[in-house]
């Protein structure tokens, strides 16, 4: 197994796994390989320590390396997104008339999400139906592995 730490073209940084350098060079030439946070498939490989097991020879274990502050917000954005899926139906193309319905109590009120036009989601606005833009990433719109 190959772990390799990549970066997209939008600075996104994540490990990939691979089962070997073979594997990895076949797929970024099918554009296979994509960033979990905006599927941008443009990657540049990092460099990356190799991992091996010194723990026998250190007399003191040396302290966890803490995450940089971007790797720490993609985690966090990932995990608001997530619980904000967990928490909603996604009723789909059908959103502008589920979001009325509920505001104007013709059904039981919940938490919706799902796709509208930008001039759908302005009129909504209008008529003092809150909505909001989130983008999710491409990763969570699928099983999550």
């Amino acid at each position: 197994m190959k772990v390799l730490d990549l970066r997209c073209g939008n600075d996104h940084r994540f490990e990939g796994w691979f089962d070997s350098e073979d594997d990895f060079l076949s797929q970024d030439r099918r554009g296979l390989v994509t960033c979990p946070v905006c599927a941008d498939d443009q990657m540049t490989r990092l460099p990356s320590a190799p991992r091996l097991n010194v723990a026998n020879l250190r007399s003191e274990p040396e302290p966890a390396a803490a995450p940089d502050v971007q790797t720490a917000m993609q985690t966090q954005w990932m995990r608001a997104v997530r619980h904000l899926m967990d928490q909603t139906e996604d009723v789909g193309e059908r959103f502008p008339e589920e979001a009325r319905r509920i505001h104007y109590g013709e059904i039981e009120q919940r938490g919706i999400r799902g796709q509208a036009t930008r001039e759908a989601a302005d009129a909504l606005r209008e008529e003092g139906i809150e909505v909001f833009t989130v983008p999710v990433p491409p990763a969570l719109k699928g099983p999550i592995q």
